[in-house]
């Protein structure tokens, strides 16, 4: 399977709409955006942020942050939603995904702000994660929530995700969903171009 630099992903951005039909901008976060990334974490309410990370954090730690900010350092990847708000890009949501080669499964972890919350912002994400991990030849998806957070497991349930104990923790529940869908049949345009030049670098498709 042919390996695509990061530079080859980073012309990839998507337009989605919202359930209201706001233009909603996913792209690779970037680093002038380390500001306003942890202005976006700091907004979050807490019960937000214990959700996201499964603890009482107030800030992303400098660490963290910078590995936020590492896109595709060890095939892991940060991306941000952006919308238009009073005339300037703002963060609405953000994702961080991470591919394992060897088991062909994307691990992804998401939030939405508060305020955004109830826009379908949540699903559309998803719904475009699940476009990524098929152009990187995942065959499987995965994230892990708390036990209690009710809108993660409904949107979850809703996307089509089995359910399963985690491996190791039992306040946290997996959602796991097989992805079937073939590089010429991926939903979003752009990565589905991804997944045929994938494809046809491939050396099984040099016959």
């Amino acid at each position: 399977m042919s390996i695509l630099r990061l530079e080859d992903l980073k012309q990839y951005s998507d337009t989605l709409r919202t359930r209201h039909g706001e233009a909603l901008r996913v792209r690779f976060v970037e680093p002038r955006d380390t500001e306003e990334l942890q202005h976006y974490f700091r907004s979050l309410s807490t019960r937000s942020r214990y959700n996201r990370f499964f603890g009482a954090i107030s800030e992303l730690p400098q660490g963290l942050l910078h590995e936020f900010l590492q896109v595709g350092e060890r095939e892991r990847f940060t991306v941000v939603a952006t919308m238009m708000v009073d005339g300037f890009e703002t963060i609405v949501a953000e994702a961080r995904y991470a591919l394992h080669a060897e088991t062909a499964t994307l691990e992804f972890g998401l939030s939405v702000a508060d305020r955004w919350q109830g826009h379908g912002i949540a699903t559309v994400l998803m719904k475009n994660l699940e476009c990524r991990a098929a152009a990187l030849g995942a065959d499987h998806m995965f994230g892990d929530t708390l036990r209690s957070n009710a809108a993660m497991i409904s949107l979850a349930r809703k996307s089509d995700f089995a359910f399963v104990n985690h491996p190791d923790d039992w306040k946290l529940v997996r959602f796991d969903k097989e992805i079937s869908v073939a590089p010429k049949d991926i939903p979003c345009a752009s990565w589905r171009l991804v997944a045929l030049s994938r494809q046809a670098d491939s050396p099984s498709a040099s016959v």
